[in-house]
Formats: C-alpha cells, sequence, structure tokens
C-alpha cells in the first residue's frame, strides 16, 4: 500500500514537474529580477547596463513625477468597475441560454469562444483601428450629451467609452462563459424539478437554485476577468510601462518600480473581489 502511494506520488509530481520549471524559470526568476530592477537606476553604457542603487526612490518618482500613471490608473479603476460586471453578467446570461435544449450547441459555443483565439495581439489592435470593436448606430455624443445630465463629466465619459467599446468587451467574455457553462451542468436537474413542483417560477429557481450553486464560480470569473483586462495588450497602463522602459531619462528601472506597483494595486483589487464575493459560513449554534 505504501509503495503504490509513493508510485502515485512520484506520478504526480512528473506531470507537474514542467510547470514547476516553467513557473521557476519564466516567472520567478523574472520577477526577482524585475524587482531588482526597480531598485537601481539602470543606464545603457558602451560597456554594457550600469546599475546605480537607488533604493526606493524610484517607487517614489511613480507617484510624485509620472502624473499620466495616476490619471491612467483612475481611468482604468473606473472602466474595470463598469467592465468586469458587464462581462460576468454578459458571459451567465450566455451560458443560460446554451445549457438549454437547443441544436448546435456545439457549434455556438464555438461562436463564443472564438474570439477569444482570433482577437489577441495584432488582431485586435487592427480591429480596433478600422473601428470594427463598436457599433455604428450609437451615437457617443447622444450618449455623453444625456449622461453628462445626469452625472459628473468624467463618470459620463467611462460609461460613454464602455457603450464605444462594447464589441470588445463581450469579446473577452469567451472563457467565462464555458466556465458558466460546466458548473451550470453539474447542478442536479431534480433540484429544478422540486421547485417546479411546489410552484416556484423560472425566476424564483434562478435565485433559489442557480445564483447560490454558481456564486463560487462567479468569484473565480470576476477574478480572471480582471486579471484578463489587467494584462491585455490595449491596457493604457501596460503601454506605458513599455514606454518607460525605453526612455533615455527613466529606463528599466523606473519601468520596473511602475510595474510592480501596478501589480500591487491590482492584488489589492482582487482582495475586495474576494472579500465581497467570498463563500461566507453560516454560523451555527450547538
Amino acid at each position: 500500500m505504501k509503495f503504490k502511494v509513493k508510485r502515485e506520488t512520484i506520478y504526480g509530481y512528473t506531470f507537474i514537474l514542467p510547470w514547476i520549471i516553467g513557473f521557476l524559470l519564466l516567472v520567478l526568476w523574472p520577477m526577482i529580477q524585475s524587482f531588482y530592477f526597480s531598485l537601481n537606476d539602470m543606464r545603457i553604457t558602451p560597456h554594457g547596463l550600469r546599475f546605480v542603487y537607488v533604493g526606493f526612490n524610484n517607487y517614489l518618482n511613480v507617484w510624485l513625477q509620472d502624473m499620466f500613471f495616476i490619471e491612467e490608473l483612475v481611468r482604468f479603476a473606473l472602466d474595470t468597475l463598469l467592465r468586469v460586471p458587464v462581462i460576468v453578467v454578459f458571459a451567465l446570461i450566455i451560458a443560460m441560454l446554451l445549457n438549454q435544449e437547443v441544436k448546435f450547441k456545439g457549434a455556438f459555443r464555438t461562436v463564443f469562444f472564438l474570439p477569444v483565439i482570433v482577437a489577441s495581439g495584432p488582431v485586435i489592435d487592427q480591429l480596433l483601428e478600422q473601428g470594427a470593436t463598436s457599433i455604428p448606430m450609437v451615437n457617443q455624443d447622444v450618449i455623453v450629451g444625456i449622461l453628462t445630465s445626469i452625472f459628473p463629466m468624467w463618470i459620463a465619459t467611462t460609461i460613454s467609452d464602455l457603450f464605444s467599446q462594447i464589441i470588445t468587451i463581450l469579446w473577452y467574455s469567451g472563457v467565462q462563459i464555458l466556465i458558466f457553462l460546466a458548473v451550470l451542468q453539474k447542478i442536479n436537474p431534480s433540484l429544478y424539478e422540486a421547485a417546479k413542483i411546489d410552484g416556484g417560477s423560472n425566476w424564483e429557481c434562478f435565485w433559489k437554485i442557480t445564483l447560490p450553486t454558481i456564486k463560487p464560480i462567479i468569484l473565480i470569473n470576476m477574478v480572471y476577468t480582471l486579471v484578463a483586462l489587467a494584462n491585455s495588450g490595449q491596457n493604457p497602463i501596460i503601454n506605458l510601462i513599455y514606454v518607460n522602459m525605453f526612455n533615455a531619462t527613466r529606463g528599466y528601472g523606473f519601468a520596473s518600480a511602475m510595474a510592480w506597483m501596478y501589480s500591487v494595486i491590482i492584488g489589492l483589487m482582487l482582495l475586495v473581489i474576494f472579500l465581497a464575493f467570498r463563500e461566507k459560513k453560516s454560523k451555527r449554534a450547538f
């Protein structure tokens, strides 16, 4: 018995060994290297890279000298506050529709997942330049005019940007749809049958059965969506870090500090989502 357990343990470590090696070489080591860069002022000289230790000055300069970082960070936070719920709700609606007894279910799944594969890298950049990611019938000026009469200008602009990029936003929902669909198919149909016998409507079944069951998956999808948006190539903060990396007056050290600060902020946002949607344990009296 012990030999069998040890053999299974060896098999398990063997299967995850490529992932461990990839994590150490492609994730952990670059993170350590970038943190070291962030503590130095790096300059390219004829003799190679020159490191001058500056401590946490680069981190202070990110907030004190680069006003674009704060501006883009606030804009990203507002956009994320709108985009994450829209993507998750849209994914849930589509998953519930695909979970019904419809013909060509597999083809529909492929259609909704295909943008995840196609709309990446240069493809999405070309689509954005050609205006293929917006709805032509939506008049942005009219939307902004209506919203400014209700909300402040900065909120109205953020919401109008959501409408201008609504197709792009919905393209990010392919993975979430599949995750929701997988958990919906695991719900026992007898629960819905018992609720219908007791007179429960479809709306009540959704709130009393479906939603409590998929609540942990909502948390997973929200975390996944935030990470996907934060690392998107269309994220202005990513482009700002890239520009500072090759800036003659700032360089790798400043860009690395900016990247670490951005990562910490994303981590705090993930913590807020986790605390808001985590499964709360019910207290029982014994």
